[in-house]
């Protein structure tokens, strides 16, 4: 299994070339059975995508575009989503495990009440999302990604990494960000820096807060 790291974090990544798996293409990612397992779910135009109460155990999503999503407790294991465009949509009530999202589209989705360990997002799309309640219990890293005007409410984002992001007006809510690590990011134009307590930053970064504070505050420098 491929591990990268983030900073201080450690991410293992699916391994879904080693010896022995064979992943089956499937045409749903919906099951009798509530799980669906070591398969590929490829290049599929959709209007609507919904699933709930399944279990997605080693497998990959590629090429996947629906116009509307909605997830509820959809568990993930080891999986691999990449080149999608999820659309609006609401996922919800479901933990992400070993998970590696690349080069997607979830713009204004709804994540709420998600519980992420050892997850990967990395060159994604997330302008306008709402992340409410979601909890960070392993490594976690956004790498690349875009959340402008992007909002976290009620979360969890101890230790969480936000490698190279762009967060211009992404807002900050009441929540846990203990050693959650913004150094590498822009954070010039955030919102809700007084809910940001105890993160990590670089020292070139304070001016970027100050930045952020007075624009926050409505704040004008001038000597008239």
């Amino acid at each position: 299994m491929e591990t990268l790291t983030f900073g201080r974090v450690t991410i293992t990544t699916p391994d879904l070339n080693e010896p022995g798996l064979y992943l089956s293409n499937v045409s749903t990612l919906n099951s009798p059975r509530g799980m669906v397992q070591d398969f590929a779910y490829v290049d599929a135009d959709l209007r609507s995508l919904e699933i709930a109460d399944t279990q997605l155990i080693t497998g990959r999503i590629n090429g996947v575009r629906s116009q509307r999503t909605q997830f509820d407790a959809l568990n993930l294991h080891g999986v691999e989503i990449t080149g999608s465009d999820l659309g609006a949509g609401r996922w919800s009530a479901s933990k992400l495990t070993r998970v590696a999202l690349r080069d997607c589209k979830l713009m204004g989705v709804e994540l709420d009440g998600l519980t992420l360990d050892d997850v990967l997002v990395e060159n994604c799309k997330l302008d306008y999302a709402t992340f409410a309640g979601v909890r960070a219990t392993g490594p976690v890293a956004f790498v690349n990604c875009v959340l402008t005007e992007a909002t976290f409410a009620d979360c969890d984002l101890t230790d969480v990494v936000f490698s190279e992001c762009t967060l211009r007006l992404t807002e900050f809510g009441a929540g846990r960000y203990r050693d959650t690590d913004l150094r590498s990011s822009d954070l010039s134009t955030i919102r809700g820096l007084t809910n940001l307590k105890r993160v990590r930053i670089n020292p070139g970064q304070q001016a970027e807060l100050a930045e952020a504070l007075m624009a926050e505050l409505d704040i004008s420098v001038g000597d008239d």
